[in-house]
């Protein structure tokens, strides 16, 4: 938690967090728990409509 408008990251000091956006924007695989559940869940319902949703004869 920041005081004083100071706060401190040893993740940010020590290049962790560049290293993950990195690695995210080349392999295109997010590292968050949140963004890699929307991946899934897109990947997912893209799947079931691309099966179910398609075109009639």
């Amino acid at each position: 938690m920041s005081k004083y408008g100071f706060s401190f990251s040893w993740k940010r000091a020590l290049g962790v967090t560049a290293a993950k956006q990195k690695f995210a924007r080349e392999t295109g695989i997010p590292t968050t728990k949140t963004g890699l559940e929307r991946k899934i869940g897109g990947s997912v319902l893209g799947l079931l409509f691309g099966l179910f949703g398609g075109k009639k004869k």
